[in-house]
């Protein structure tokens, strides 16, 4: 046995049954009817006697490359935008990356002295041991 959970009663549940009804089924199950209507319209016209293959033909075609011309117009305005914001950021970035390698070109020769200012007293060490070793003869 399946036990049924009672449906809630509320105003905002029935508002929202509604409202589903008419914004939801309702233009769908017109847009349904209206595209048999069309189809049964354009069977009705094209294969009576005397219908315009040719002329139904080219209807349907400009009806499926309407669509596509649509998409391909977004698709275009789209990359125009993101090739317009990219010059803007690449007539903006040099100056900043310049400024940013010469901090970087900075920032590497302090490195560079900092490192051989820390290694100095032990290579001034290893000298003075091999001088002393060649001085006395040890190798």
């Amino acid at each position: 046995m399946k036990a049924k959970l009672p449906q809630p009663v509320h105003e905002s549940y029935l508002k929202h049954r509604r409202q589903a009804a008419w914004q939801i089924v309702l233009p769908v199950a017109l847009t349904a009817l209206i595209i048999v209507a069309l189809i049964v319209l354009v069977n009705v016209a094209t294969f009576n006697q005397g219908g315009d293959v040719a002329r139904w033909a080219a209807i349907s075609t400009i009806w499926i490359v309407v669509p596509v011309i649509v998409a391909g117009l977004f698709v275009l305005v789209a990359l125009t935008g993101l090739v317009y914001l990219m010059k803007q950021l690449l007539d903006i970035t040099p100056t900043y990356t310049g400024m940013a390698q010469d901090y970087v070109h900075k920032a590497a020769g302090y490195i560079k002295r900092g490192a051989d200012a820390v290694v100095r007293p032990i290579f001034f060490i290893e000298e003075i041991r091999a001088s002393l070793r060649v001085f006395f003869g040890r190798k």
